[in-house]
C-alpha cells in the first residue's frame, strides 16, 4: 500500500488541512500504517500536482492561511483502482524474532527484559484499542464506521494474539534460563 492511499481514504472520510491530517493520521490509520508529517506533507503535494488531491486556501483570522485538501475525481478513480486490485497477505518481518532464534546461542537472560517491554508495549495498545472501540463503536453503526470497526477488530485481536504469544515465549525463557543455571549439589 503507498502513503497515497491512506491518504486518499482519510481525505475522504473528512477533508482536512496537512496538519489536521498528519494529527488525525497519528489517531486512525497510523496505528497500522506509519508517516511523518513530513512524508504526508510532501505526498500531499504530489497529489495535488497529480490532480487527485484539490486545496483550498482558507484564511485564518487569528492563525496563518490553510489549506483544506480533499478529494478529486481522479483520487477517487485511484483509490477504485487500488481498492479492486489484489493484495497478497504480508510477510513478518520483525529482528525480534531472528534475536530470539539468535539466543539459542547466547544467554536467553538477555532477551526477556525486551520480551517484557514488548509485552507492555502490545498490552498498551490494546487498552488503547479498547477505549476507542468502547468510545467509537457503541450502538448502530453506519456502513463508514461499520467499516472502521472491522479494521479496529482486526488490530484488537492482533495485539492479543502479540499478547498471548509473548506470555508464551517469556514462560519459555524463564523456563531455559532456569535450565542453564548452576546447580547448588550437597
Amino acid at each position: 500500500m503507498a502513503l497515497d492511499h491512506a491518504l486518499l481514504v482519510s481525505l475522504l472520510e473528512k477533508p482536512s488541512s496537512g496538519y489536521e491530517l498528519a494529527r488525525r493520521f497519528e489517531r486512525s490509520i497510523g496505528y497500522f500504517w506509519h508517516a511523518t508529517h513530513q512524508q504526508i506533507y510532501r505526498v500531499l503535494s504530489r497529489m495535488e500536482a497529480a490532480g487527485w488531491v484539490a486545496a483550498e486556501v482558507q484564511a485564518g483570522e487569528s492563525a496563518p492561511d490553510r489549506k483544506l485538501f480533499s478529494v478529486a475525481p481522479p483520487g477517487r478513480e485511484e483509490l477504485s483502482r487500488w481498492v479492486a486490485e489484489p493484495t497478497e497477505p504480508e510477510g513478518v518481518r520483525d529482528a525480534l524474532m531472528v534475536k530470539l532464534r539468535g539466543v539459542a546461542f547466547g544467554d536467553e537472560s538477555t532477551l526477556i527484559a525486551e520480551l517484557e517491554h514488548h509485552r507492555a508495549a502490545h498490552a498498551n495498545r490494546l487498552t488503547c484499542y479498547r477505549v476507542i472501540e468502547s468510545r467509537d463503536f457503541a450502538g448502530t453503526l453506519d456502513r463508514q464506521r461499520a467499516l472502521q470497526y472491522l479494521v479496529l477488530k482486526s488490530g484488537i485481536r492482533f495485539e492479543q494474539g502479540w499478547l498471548e504469544w509473548c506470555e508464551e515465549a517469556l514462560s519459555q525463557l524463564h523456563r531455559l534460563n532456569q535450565d542453564q543455571q548452576p546447580r547448588n549439589t550437597p
